[in-house]
Formats: C-alpha cells, structure tokens, sequence
C-alpha cells in the first residue's frame, strides 16, 4: 500500500533513508529544513502495512519528483501519482530506482551522471587569476544576477523563473549558500549548496561564465565553499557527467559512489 507520510512517520521514514545517507541528501534535508506540512512539499510511502516499516517512498518538491527504494516497489502506483500533477516536471535519483519509471512516463530528455561524495579536502593550489577577486557569500539580492549567468550555461535545463525561484528559496530558508566572484560589476563565476542538512550538503550549479573559463576559479571557489562545509562536520556531495569537471571535482577529494538519473518530463498533452 502507498500512503501520505506525516510528522507522526518521521522516524520509519530516517530508518529507510538514514540507511544511505549520501543517497538520500536531498530526502534528508527536506525533511529536516521543512517537515511534512509544507505546500511545496509532499511524502508518500510504500509500506505493507499502516505502522509497518516503510519499503519505498516518493518526495515531491515543487513539481520535481525523488523516489528511493532499496528493492521492488509498487512503480505503477508512483507512476500514477506523478501523473496527478499536470505541472510534473522531473523524476530524479538513484538510477536504478528512476530508470524503472521509464515505460511509464512521457520523457522529453534524460541525463545520467555520476554521484561523488567528499569526505577530505585535497591540496588545490590557488590561480593566479584569482588573487585578485574576492570570494562572496550571496544574498537574496544577489539571485537575479546569478541566475543571469547560470541561465547561459548549456547543462542547466531549469527554466529561469524556476532558477530564480528555486535559489531565492534556498537562500531565504538557510538551506543552502552560494559563494561567487565578480569583474567589472558582472558575476563571472558561482558554486553553491543546496539541502543542507546536519550531515551533508549537494553542491550545485557550479558554472564559469564562458569568456573566463580555463582560469581555475570554479576550482577556486569549490576549495572555498568544500573547506567551510568540511569546517562544520558535513560531508558533500555532486553529480557531474563532464569528464573534464570530474577530474578537478576528484583532486578536490570527491570519490564516485554511484549515479544519479534526471528524467525530464514533457508535459500532458
């Protein structure tokens, strides 16, 4: 049986997830920032019984959709909850787990990347062409001209307004930061955390505005943002499927530890 999840499931609900926590970041950390009650945020579990230990659950945040199960669960019945939502626009996680939705959604494009965790900082030497720009730590005023230039990056696939939307949240809640360095008044380069939680952290959207790429300062503000993350006891995690990111994602200290599916979904007709 498949049932919403509450407040009162938090605890079978961490016993399922806390199994695999560098899996489950994003589980984790919408729990922990927002409970259960929230309008942008649902829970449903697959459970054998009502007070029996979960086997399988679907997260919907805002209109993006994360299942994870450790083995067979009721696809259809997920399936068909996403379906509900006329506005549905990705099913994401652990491959295994999405790629059982395939056959049963309307995809318009896919993207498989590798998961990385970091544990412990490597040696990364400071650019030379990054002495001279301070690292910030954005605020809410800063979005729009983040989102400016995170919008030309090809690998993005979010709509603007969801950008923008998504990041002001982030910030708003505490639930992630974003760290970036400018040059004549213009954002050049940005890396940021999401789900923050009291484990763990995703490192997201770490873009380079093009005429300044090959200059070390996605690496630069990666060592800057990974350091103050590890300084606080909270280990990170990544997606990336460009070779050239993961080998300066892997002298950073990332190690793969799996893949991660995104399935963009096109809209009903």
């Amino acid at each position: 049986m498949i049932r919403k999840l509450h407040e009162a499931d938090r605890t079978r609900l961490m016993e399922l997830v806390g199994r695999n926590p560098a899996i489950n970041l994003y589980i984790i950390g919408d729990v922990e920032n927002f409970g259960f009650d929230q309008e942008f945020l649902e829970l449903w579990g697959e459970c054998n019984s009502p007070d029996g230990p979960l086997k399988a659950i679907l997260v919907r945040y805002y209109n993006s959709y994360l299942p994870y199960a450790e083995g067979p669960f009721d696809v259809d019945g997920f399936a068909g909850l996403v379906r509900l939502n006329k506005e549905a626009e990705m099913i994401s996680g652990a491959t295994d787990v999405v790629q059982a939705f395939r056959e049963r959604m309307n995809i318009r494009d896919e993207k498989q990347m590798y998961f990385a965790e970091l544990k412990e900082l490597g040696e990364v030497p400071r650019p030379a062409t990054a002495a001279s720009l301070a690292i910030q730590k954005a605020t809410i005023q800063h979005v729009d001209a983040i989102c400016t230039l995170t919008d030309q990056i090809e690998e993005f696939l979010s709509r603007p307004d969801d950008s923008r939307k998504s990041l002001h949240k982030t910030l708003e809640s505490g639930t992630g930061r974003t760290y970036f360095v400018e040059q004549d008044g213009k954002i050049i380069a940005t890396a940021s955390t999401s789900a923050e939680n009291s484990l763990s952290a995703m490192i997201v959207a770490v873009a380079t505005h093009p005429q300044y790429r090959n200059q070390g300062l996605a690496s630069h503000l990666m060592a800057k943002l990974c350091a103050d993350m590890l300084a606080e006891g909270k280990s990170l995690c990544l997606f990336y499927n460009n070779p050239q990111a993961g080998l300066i994602y892997k002298k950073l200290g990332f190690r793969d530890i799996g893949s991660w599916t995104m399935m963009y979904l096109n809209p009903p007709l």
